[in-house]
This record gives structure tokens, C-alpha cells and sequence, in this order.
């Protein structure tokens, strides 16, 4: 042991014994800090004595190699068109969640600003590889507007007729609106879009569509038949401030359903891919789901989230009758959503029917008190709606675009097959297409296994393959841009992260700027 290290370990004693002195003299708090950082100095002193010794070989201890420094992660492509995007792409973003934004943050930022940034974000980033790859072809109404970011909350209702759908938008509007028709039988002949304006008045669906700012242009593709069966309603109530309903025709049963001049299936899931909510209502005297509503929910598999259960008249009914009514609602949605989890179920008499209400519902208290507890629930989940749209036109933005990414990945797949094939065989490629065609589900697995994609996000089977089959020659497609792929990454990267930090601050300075001036006046 050197002669400077016996000298540091002989300060120990004397720093004890100044701080005795110190805490007896009742020195202040800033000499123990002054003390501290001496203490510290020596001890530092001490490390690096250790260390010099080290390496001068007083210690018998290898010293340890430096690690190797991180490689950059490759980004360049390569010349291989095949082997570089299974390889070179970052591995695909998942969904944005309250772990990358805070609620607390959500309350801060600027609406305004953020949804100007989505709508630049798709116009940049994702519109681009849409078009590449031919993805309004493949999906119902597929180009986004300005519209549909602005545009305000959409609440669908979906159910058999009689069930009680306009009967709970004038519950919850606390009046009649505009174009209000209710019956035993099927009344609701169209669809009709209640939204608020101070002046109630009925909007025809030809002019309704041609609005810009409104968020139903897209339904122009549907045609007269469609258009001529829907409507706008303005109406002045409080609560379409925030939501805008949306009211459905009842779905029928065996060919009256398919009597229709329009493909209703396909205007439910257009309206269903733009709604934030879905309610889906049954009446507690009609619980049969008929075909043609397995068909229409089948449509709704994409949007489970979505999905909340409302049953409707509940006071027609007593309590024993209820609970048999409930497990058995429980059992044949479980049948047909084929899902573990049950959506949420609400229970409620959204009608004016009061005089056929049994009487204990009447009578009883507790009854009462579940029927209030079940409509604040389904209220408060209405209003809420406003409050978490940021969140959702985000989470709307990326799911499209991970579904447009793993589209272009499957239109790349199949080309590439038919190419290969049609270096060898010419005259074959027309039968190599209609082959991988018919074996869509096998090439879904064999390009989500060379691309490293998830089956989770792919199409569906059916609607994939009667969309493929209206294409002659696949070689029509472009080639695939990697570009384009790596321009969609940074959104989820480095975008959307940035848009929401810009925006909060701007709106903790906007609220600055107005607390000064309310400070000065």
C-alpha cells in the first residue's frame, strides 16, 4: 500500500470527529452540506487512487474490455427486391396506447392543431402508398377526407325494426327531430343523420352528400338508389353539440332484406369504419337474431370495440323473466360475435310506452334505481365521446395505415409470384393468378411469414379474393415503393410523437398568453 493511499484512509477519523464537533456546536445545515461534498472529494479521491493502482498492476484483476459499440441500425436498402424488406424495414409499430400518451397530456394539447397535423400525416404518408398499391379497389369508400378528421363524434345505431331506435334518439334528445316517424311496424325507411343545427329542418341525402364539411361525401359512390333513401336532420338539441346520430332502417328478415335497392350490408360497415360508437339494440320480447343480422355483425368483426348492447323495453318484463332474457341474449351473441369477451350490455326503457310498465317496476325501488344507474351509464359513456377524440382519430390513422402497409405487402406478394411463374411459362399467368387466387388463406400465411407480418391485421379471405378476381393481370399494380413503406414508419416513429408535443405546448402558451391578459385588465 502506497504512501498516499495510507494518507487518505487517515482523513477518516478527523472528518468524524468535525462532524461531532459541528452537530454539538449546532452548526446550520449548509456546513453539513459543505462537509458532505469534502467527504465526497476524499472518497472520490479514493476511486481514482483504486483505479491508478489498477492499472499500474497493484491488483492481481483484469480489467475489463470496453463492450463494442452499438451497431446503427440499417435503414438503406438493398439491391435484392425480395430479401430487403424482410430484413431492412423496422418491425411494424403497434398500436398507440395510454403508455405513449398521458390522459394528462390529452388535456392539454390543441385539438385544432393536431387534427390539422393527421390530415397532413395522411396526405404525406400514407395516401401515397394507397394509391401505389391500389387500396381504394380493395376497400369500401377508402380515401379520407379533411372531413373526417373535423367531424364530430358518430354514434350508429344498428337493430331488427320495432326494436326502439328512434325512440331512444328522442330520449335522448328530449323531442322529436325532424323526419321522426315511430311505429309497431318497420317506420324507418332510410337512413337518416341527426345532427345539430338551430335551424330543424330536413337536409335531402343528394345535397347532404355533396357538403364538403360534412363528413358523409363519401356516400356518393352508393348511387341515387342509396341517396334517395338517406337524409339529414337538424335538429337543436343540447346533446348533438358534441355527437351526431345516426339512425338505421330495421334490418329484416329473408327477402325482404335482400328487396333492397342498395347493398345495406356495405352502407353499415361504411358507416361503422367512421363511427366511434356502435349500438347495437335487441327488444327483451325479441331476442332472435335472424341471418341477415349475423351478416350485418359480421360486417361489424373489425369494430368490437366499438360495440356496446343495449336491451330495450326491459319494463315489460319482471325480474325473473329479465335474468332469463339476459343469459339467454348473453348466449346467442356469444354464438355469433365469437368472441371471449361479452361487449358491454346496457338494460333500459328508452320509449314512451309508461302505461304497459308491470308494476313492479313500478313498485319497487331497487328496480327503479338499476334502470337510472343503466341510463347515466350510457349517457356518460355518450358524453365522453368528445373528450377521448384525439386518441381515437390516432388510433383510426395508425390502424389504417398498418392495414394499408400489410395490403401493399400482400399485392407485392402475389405480383411477385406470377412474375416468377411468367419468366418461365408465358402463356400461364393467367392461370398462376387464378390459382393463388383460389388459395388466398395459403399465401395470407406464406407473405405474413416472409415479411414478418402479423395475421392479425390481414383482410378478410373472402373480400380479398372477390376484389382480386376484377383485376385482369396483377403485373398492372406498380411495383412496390420502399420508399413509401419507410416514409409511413417515421409516422409512427417520430410524427405523431412530435405533432403531440408541438401541441401541447402551444396550447399551455395559448393559456398563458390569456391568463396574462385576464391578469392585466
Amino acid at each position: 500500500m502506497t504512501q498516499t493511499h495510507i494518507r487518505s484512509l487517515a482523513l477518516l477519523p478527523r472528518l468524524a470527529l468535525l462532524l461531532l464537533g459541528l452537530a454539538a456546536a449546532g452548526c446550520s445545515p449548509h456546513l453539513f452540506r459543505a462537509v458532505q461534498c469534502e467527504g465526497r472529494a476524499h472518497r472520490s479521491g479514493r476511486a481514482r487512487l483504486a483505479s491508478n493502482l489498477r492499472l499500474r498492476g497493484g491488483s492481481n484483476a483484469e480489467p475489463a474490455p470496453p463492450p463494442p459499440p452499438p451497431l446503427p441500425p440499417s435503414t438503406l436498402p438493398v439491391d435484392d427486391e425480395d430479401a430487403d424488406i424482410a430484413t431492412a424495414l423496422p418491425e411494424m409499430p403497434k398500436m398507440f396506447s395510454n403508455e405513449h400518451i398521458s390522459s394528462t397530456m390529452m388535456q392539454d394539447v390543441d385539438k385544432d392543431k393536431v387534427f390539422q397535423g393527421l390530415k397532413n400525416l395522411y396526405t404525406k404518408r400514407v395516401k401515397p402508398l394507397e394509391d401505389s398499391s391500389w387500396y381504394p379497389h380493395f376497400s369500401t369508400g377508402a380515401t379520407m377526407m379533411a372531413s373526417d378528421f373535423d367531424a364530430k363524434p358518430i354514434v350508429l345505431l344498428i337493430g331488427q325494426y320495432s326494436v326502439g331506435k328512434t325512440s331512444f334518439i328522442q330520449s335522448l334528445l328530449g323531442k322529436d327531430f325532424p323526419g321522426m316517424r315511430i311505429g309497431p311496424e318497420p317506420t324507418t325507411d332510410r337512413f337518416v343523420a341527426v345532427m345539430h343545427d338551430d335551424n330543424e329542418r330536413i337536409v335531402p341525402g343528394h345535397a347532404l352528400s355533396m357538403q364538403k364539411d360534412t363528413p358523409f361525401h363519401g356516400l356518393a359512390q352508393f348511387g341515387n338508389a342509396f341517396l334517395n333513401k338517406f337524409m339529414g336532420s337538424n335538429c337543436d338539441a343540447p346533446i348533438l353539440s358534441n355527437i351526431t346520430l345516426i339512425d338505421t332502417p330495421g334490418v329484416l328478415s329473408g327477402d325482404k332484406q335482400r328487396q333492397r335497392d342498395y347493398d345495406f350490408s356495405a352502407i353499415v360497415e361504411w358507416f361503422a369504419d367512421r363511427s366511434d360508437l356502435i349500438i347495437v339494440m335487441f327488444d327483451a320480447h325479441k331476442l332472435d337474431i335472424s341471418d341477415e343480422l349475423t351478416q350485418v355483425l359480421e360486417k361489424l368483426r373489425p369494430h368490437q370495440d366499438k360495440i356496446r348492447i343495449l336491451l330495450n323495453k326491459v319494463q315489460q318484463i319482471d325480474t325473473q323473466q329479465l335474468m332469463r332474457v339476459y343469459g339467454a341474449l348473453m348466449w346467442s351473441l356469444g354464438k355469433v360475435l365469437d368472441v371471449p369477451e361479452v361487449p358491454r350490455v346496457y338494460m333500459g326503457s328508452f320509449w314512451g310506452q309508461d302505461e304497459e310498465t308491470k308494476n313492479e317496476w313500478i313498485d319497487s325501488t331497487a328496480h327503479q334505481q338499476l334502470l337510472v344507474r343503466e341510463k347515466a351509464d350510457l349517457i356518460r359513456e355518450l358524453v365522453s365521446l368528445p373528450q377521448n377524440s384525439i386518441m381515437r382519430r390516432i388510433s383510426e390513422l395508425v390502424k389504417r395505415a398498418r392495414a394499408v402497409k400489410v395490403h401493399a405487402y400482400i399485392i407485392h406478394y402475389l405480383r411477385k409470384q406470377i412474375a416468377g411463374w411468367a419468366t418461365v411459362t408465358v402463356w400461364n399467368k393467367t392461370e398462376k393468378q387464378a390459382d393463388l387466387i383460389a388459395s388466398l388463406d395459403r399465401e395470407f400465411v406464406m407473405a405474413a411469414r416472409r415479411y414478418n407480418l402479423p395475421l392479425g391485421d390481414f383482410p378478410n379471405v373472402n373480400k380479398m379474393r372477390a376484389s382480386l378476381q376484377e383485376i385482369k393481370d396483377l403485373r398492372d399494380v406498380p411495383r412496390l415503393n420502399k420508399n413509401l413503406i419507410f416514409e409511413m414508419d417515421k409516422m409512427f416513429t417520430a410524427d405523431i410523437p412530435r405533432l403531440l408535443e408541438s401541441a401541447s405546448l402551444g396550447s399551455q402558451s395559448k393559456a398563458k398568453k390569456k391568463g396574462g391578459g385576464l391578469f392585466l385588465d
